[in-house]
């Protein structure tokens, strides 16, 4: 709220959701006729983002070939569209997030060790709900609060045979 970024883009991706060349399209952009397909040219996220954020979630299912233009475009805050080599620069903070455990992935030499290196500058680890119930009365509360918002209905509680089902 407070940040210089504060009124920037804010830019997602779920990396899972998008096979090696569409994502490095997604990302990066491209120029027509990069490849089939491409019949006009394409402002990628990070293009998109610039100025603001990119959340790039499911970082641990990134192809190892993305994850190399990936770093040099932190390190450099440049990349290409696909088909191009024309450098753009941008200045974009990355958000990540996974549920894989990223050093077993570098010790099986399925994530970059210098990427790796490079995205965990604060990291906060958040266990699951099952392992923090407490955490699920509150939960519900907000999500009520927001329905009643957003639908003008006046929900007031939630009864305790259903709470009781959530919590098993």
């Amino acid at each position: 709220e407070r940040g210089f970024r504060k009124d920037g883009p804010y830019v997602q991706v779920n990396c899972a959701a998008l096979n090696e060349s569409l994502l490095e399209s997604e990302l990066f952009g491209h120029v027509k006729g990069s490849f089939t397909g491409a019949f006009r040219d394409r402002k990628g996220r990070f293009q998109t983002a610039h100025g603001g954020d990119l959340f790039l979630d499911e970082i641990g299912d990134v192809p190892l070939s993305i994850q190399i233009k990936l770093l040099r475009a932190l390190e450099t805050k440049q990349f290409e569209h696909v088909g191009d080599d024309k450098p753009i620069t941008v200045d974009v903070r990355i958000i990540t997030a996974t549920n894989q455990n990223l050093v077993e992935l570098i010790s099986q030499n399925k994530f970059r060790e210098d990427l790796y290196f490079r995205i965990n500058v604060l990291p906060i680890q958040l266990p699951p709900l099952r392992k923090r119930l407490e955490d699920l009365p509150l939960l519900v509360e907000t999500f009520m609060r927001r329905l009643n918002k957003r639908t003008c209905k006046n929900i007031k509680g939630i009864q305790r045979e259903a709470m009781n089902t959530l919590l098993d």
